[in-house]
């Protein structure tokens, strides 16, 4: 089985981009990104209504990283530190060297390559530092934009399950996209 331990904290770089820990001062930029009805439209959570219920969704994720149950990074441009997304391994499974990733970004920042450069990133260190054989993701299946950014990263969809999710009133589809180690290309 794996041990899993995120200290001391890893920033990591792309050409643009800056992946940092995610900081209490940045629970304005988490009101916005979780508080944003077209952020949160494929994600199956409720919106995050107020700085203190952001707060306690940065609390939330530096327990995990504390505790190495997972871990998240605030997606910034280089020179700028303002939080504009969020990327991060999820439901680690020690045991059988699989994780899930999990991102998000500002919407006026789609399109811009910004996630499929972190993407890159994160995937690299999850293989290397964290040695993971498979990393998912789990997307809405209308989420086009996510399911493209996948592919580009070498992810190659394993399921389509129906209407395996209830929230709000309503049953949910999920697909579940992987790569295999000795398939992601550097």
């Amino acid at each position: 089985m794996l041990e899993i331990n995120f200290h001391p904290f890893k920033n990591l770089e792309t050409k643009r981009l800056l992946l940092r820990r995610i900081i209490e001062t940045d629970v304005d930029e988490i009101l916005e990104l979780r508080g944003n009805p077209e952020t949160m439209k494929f994600i199956p959570r409720p919106l995050v209504k107020n700085k203190q219920e952001a707060l306690a969704h940065f609390k939330m994720i530096d327990d995990k990283i504390e505790k190495n149950e997972g871990i998240n990074w605030a997606i910034t441009v280089k020179g700028n530190p303002k939080l504009i997304g969020v990327i991060g391994h999820y439901r680690i499974q020690p045991e059988n060297h699989r994780c899930e990733i999990g991102y998000m970004i500002l919407p006026h920042y789609n399109g811009k390559g910004i996630v499929t450069e972190a993407i890159k990133t994160v995937l690299e260190y999850g293989f290397d530092d964290l040695q993971m054989h498979s990393i998912e993701a789990v997307i809405d299946p209308v989420n086009i934009a996510s399911e493209r950014v996948l592919q580009k990263n070498g992810f190659i969809k394993e399921a389509h399950i129906l209407e395996n999710e209830l929230w709000d009133g309503k049953f949910w589809d999920t697909v579940i996209y992987s790569i295999l180690k000795r398939n992601f290309k550097r």
